[in-house]
């Protein structure tokens, strides 16, 4: 009998389970197709956007999008239309029902467990096919799935204990070439994230006068600290550095991020005695808050195009 036995949605970066169904079934196939679930979860950033695994009487089948990974599990049998018909109502509804800022912020396995309930309706139906209600064209889908085929990843590559053996990029048709770490796309950009771009601009800005005036004062008086122009020229950089860090993906992002906003409270407070409380607030704030942004804006991992 075909039929989907379980699915689950997981988080594509660090392959953090947000939500799956709850499955009853014990078995020595099922247990084994689990820990195949987990080898695949640690390692979706590597992967195309549309993959299947097939392993022996099961096949585990999964679409990423924004960051987000929907995996199912299934007989041998079943359709692969329908597979995919599935997993893109499940995308749909959980990008409907939760934004990208609480899936980026989850930090407990399965916080979004509720979703559970809608995964149990959707397969049910999945699994009674002559009373699936869903409006589907499948002749569309069967030209998609063609024309773009999902990547077929062997039970060999799962073989290692470190992860999987390298995946040629020519060798999956619809992927395209899987960029490289320092290449990756970060997530789209967000409201707050913009704000903080332009302000740590403004920021950048200041202290790039600030500086400027600095040396005038310099060349006027030959008493003047020039430890102050330093601290004011380092301070811009430290402000321009966050702003590359926050538009572009480099390794070791979120440590540069948090060394970048040290540098920034240090300049602020060797140049305690050239400012007020409230500029030395706006620019240990505005560091703080761009610092934040970073962390939020991660590498997507998938091409966000997917759609079924």
């Amino acid at each position: 009998m075909s039929m989907i036995l379980s699915a689950s949605v997981v988080r594509v970066r660090d392959g953090l389970p947000l939500s799956a169904s709850t499955d009853y079934d014990q078995s020595t196939g099922m247990q084994e197709c689990r820990k195949y679930f987990k080898m695949l979860s640690k390692k979706l950033s590597q992967l195309p956007d549309r993959c299947t695994l097939k392993t022996g009487q099961y096949n585990i089948n999964f679409i990423s999008s924004l960051g987000v990974s929907y995996m199912m599990l299934c007989t041998e049998n079943y359709p692969s239309v329908l597979a995919f018909c599935f997993l893109d109502e499940l995308q749909k509804e959980f990008i409907t029902t939760y934004n990208m800022m609480k899936t980026n912020t989850a930090i407990r396995p399965y916080c979004f467990i509720e979703f559970d309930n809608f995964i149990q309706r959707t397969k049910q139906r999945y699994n009674n096919t002559r009373s699936l209600s869903t409006k589907m064209n499948l002749a569309d889908m069967q030209t998609e799935i063609k024309l773009r085929p999902p990547y077929q990843i062997s039970v060999s590559e799962l073989g290692s204990a470190n992860g999987f053996s390298h995946i040629p990029a020519g060798e999956y048709k619809g992927a395209g070439k899987i960029s490289a770490a320092p290449h990756q796309r970060l997530e789209p950009v967000t409201l707050p994230g913009i704000v903080s771009f332009v302000l740590s601009l403004l920021c950048g800005a200041l202290n790039l006068i600030r500086g400027f005036h600095a040396i005038e004062s310099l060349l006027q008086n030959e008493g003047e600290d020039f430890s102050y122009v330093i601290a004011f020229f380092l301070g811009t950089a430290a402000c321009l550095y966050q702003c590359y860090l926050f538009v572009y993906y480099t390794g070791w992002r979120n440590a540069k991020s948090f060394l970048t906003f040290g540098l920034i409270c240090l300049c602020n407070m060797y140049l305690y005695e050239l400012r007020n409380l409230w500029q030395l607030f706006f620019h240990v704030t505005v560091g703080a808050f761009s610092t934040l942004q970073i962390r939020l804006r991660q590498p997507q991992g998938k091409s966000p195009d997917y759609n079924v």
